[in-house]
């Protein structure tokens, strides 16, 4: 029997888009989970708090799954605020490598391998400059995996 296909792993940000703009990137490339990084599953942009955006996703069939210990540390996202990226590396490195961390680490994994088509949620746009595309990264480590970034177009 042949192995099943992994497919690509996405990630995308929410800065300085639309709700509509990002559930249209999810439904554009297929997505059928969506998976929330964040540490705080909160926001000051509109549908991005975790019972609005569940609500949106139920909408249009996308399950939501919130791996809050994928999240970066407050001290990290102080850090990232204030623009030291290399505080918020160093700080996610070090928090990536927790047994909280690591086990969902190892759900998303097997989800992944599972054959579902999977996206990494975050705030930030550019996807270098958020922990998305550290997990990714280990993602892709672990297992044969392509990685791509959906940017949701500007409002």
């Amino acid at each position: 029997m042949a192995a099943k296909k992994i497919p690509p792993l996405f990630t995308i940000g929410y800065a300085k888009a639309k709700s509509a703009a990002v559930l249209g990137e999810l439904k554009r490339a297929k997505i059928k989970l969506l998976v929330d990084t964040r540490a705080v599953a909160a926001s000051r942009r509109p549908g991005f708090s975790k019972r609005q955006l569940t609500a949106s996703l139920d909408e249009i069939g996308i399950p939501y799954l919130h791996l809050q210990k994928l999240g970066t540390p407050a001290e990290g996202r102080q850090a990232a605020r204030s623009g030291d990226l290399d505080t918020l590396w160093r700080i996610y490195d070090k928090h990536i490598k927790t047994s909280e961390a690591q086990t969902a680490l190892g759900e998303l994994i097997a989800l992944i391998k599972s054959g579902i088509r999977v996206c990494l949620l975050c705030y930030e746009r550019d996807p270098n400059e958020c922990h998305r595309s550290r997990i990714a990264a280990l993602v892709k480590k672990r297992i044969r995996v392509k990685v791509e970034d959906l940017i949701p177009p500007l409002f």
